[in-house]
């Protein structure tokens, strides 16, 4: 049973705040150590290979190794994830990030580096992440009311962007002090965010009385679904194409700052303002997804980042580029809190992991194909035509989000509440 189903009808009109919510807490501190300490490893794994192997091949090798998991894990992780117990499961991807992570450890202290050892331990480190944060979205229903569904979700993303804000200097910084010292430093988190799950008192998922079906089966019912609502398709693609366009213009930036002679420094200090822009968007993103449409905030976000995009073309200052990139980031993050929210209301309990699995992989798929396509856009037309270009796909998909007639279906008419499904599910 889940907290939209157990409360009496006085209970469920005053539920206690999300500051003294036990067992919310304990969720979103541990997803949150969680995250930090694999975006610190992430960041120290080229950094090892590099400076320690003196192999950049082997830093590409690794790189590609954390990442994998995103493209080949994700269908079947959020199809394990309706199936098995999600406790177990979050407590099972904590388990095999700590080992990967002290294995790293001890095999840096003895004074070794072996490239499959790493890789591999990146391998399992990624798909352990991975997992971790689509049984965490699908649990989270199960540990809030439903009236506090914005705040808990907007929570969620500013802790996903203080997490990667805090990660980046927390893993250079601590590789300056000892090639081993992130990759404990993220055994640790996994350790203390293990404690955490233990000591949840709720179930982290509705009953489940029907024999499970085929992983492959599974999987095809969440692509299903997924393609059956009008509105969730549509907006899927936009926004796979708007990660696409991100993953080119970040390519951008970069060269950008490299041509006007700047530093990784300001690239740094840009990033540290983009991850401020994004918290501020994730603690609006809850109060605006109590008041505004789904479709609105998505046709705002995109026409924002048209606006914002086309200015690269035209200036180089860091600290300029630092704030069109906050506004991109406060208006990404928003959208996130309102989309995840939709997403959460509309989706069948049983379906929550692979729904959302869906979502990830079109999002990391088109993230990929983005760094290629940034690669030769960007050798063949420069950096000013490859931002006016992006600039005008993504004002393209706003006026694709505005005139769609799919969008229209928003929260209200897109399916029955979280509430109804959870009554209704039959698993």
């Amino acid at each position: 049973m889940s907290l939209l189903d157990e409360a009496a009808p006085e209970a469920r009109a005053a539920p206690e705040p999300l500051r003294r919510n036990r067992d919310f807490l304990l969720l979103w501190s541990g997803a949150g150590l969680s995250a930090l300490g694999l975006r610190a490893s992430v960041v120290a794994y080229p950094l090892l290979m590099i400076f320690f192997g003196n192999s950049p091949t082997g830093a590409g090798v690794v790189g590609f190794a954390a990442l994998l998991p995103q493209l080949v894990v994700q269908l079947p992780a959020g199809a394990l994830i309706d199936r098995w117990d999600r406790r177990r499961l979050l407590v099972l991807c904590d388990l095999a990030g700590l080992l990967a992570m002290a294995g790293v450890t001890a095999m840096l202290l003895a004074g070794r580096l072996w490239l499959p050892v790493v890789a591999a331990a990146a391998f399992v480190d990624g798909t352990a992440g991975l997992c971790y944060r689509l049984a965490e979205r699908a649990a989270i229903s199960h540990v809030v009311h439903p009236s506090q569904l914005n705040s808990a979700l907007g929570q969620n993303e500013a802790r996903g962007q203080a997490a990667g804000l805090l990660g980046q200097p927390a893993g250079s910084g601590l590789f300056q002090f000892g090639r081993w010292l992130p990759f404990a430093f993220t055994a640790v988190t996994h350790l203390v965010a293990l404690c955490t799950l233990l000591l949840i008192r709720r179930d982290l998922q509705g009953e489940r009385t029907a024999p499970a079906a085929s992983l492959r089966a599974e999987v095809g019912e969440g692509l299903r679904w997924v393609w059956g609502q009008r509105f969730m398709r549509v907006a899927v693609g936009l926004l796979a194409g708007s990660n696409l366009l991100f993953q080119i213009l970040t390519l951008t930036f970069a060269l950008v700052v490299k041509e006007n002679h700047g530093s990784p420094f300001q690239i740094g200090m840009i990033g540290l303002v983009a991850g401020a822009g994004g918290i501020a968007g994730a603690l609006a993103g809850s109060r605006a997804a109590g008041r505004a449409s789904p479709r609105a905030v998505l046709a705002g976000a995109l026409a924002l980042w048209a606006v914002l995009m086309a200015p690269v073309a035209f200036v180089s200052h860091p600290y300029v580029l630092g704030a069109l990139l906050g506004g991109m980031s406060f208006a990404g993050a928003l959208m996130n809190v309102v989309a995840g929210v939709h997403q959460v209301r509309i989706t069948p309990a049983a379906l929550q992991g692979r729904v959302t699995s869906v979502f990830a992989l079109l999002g990391s798929g088109m993230a990929s194909a983005g760094a290629l396509a940034g690669g030769v856009l960007l050798a063949s037309f420069g950096t000013h035509r490859t931002a006016l270009a992006i600039a005008a796909a993504m004002g393209l998909l706003a006026l694709v989000s505005l005139v769609s007639p799919a969008l229209r279906e928003t929260a209200g008419d897109a399916g029955p509440s979280v509430p109804d499904m959870a009554r209704s599910e039959e698993i």
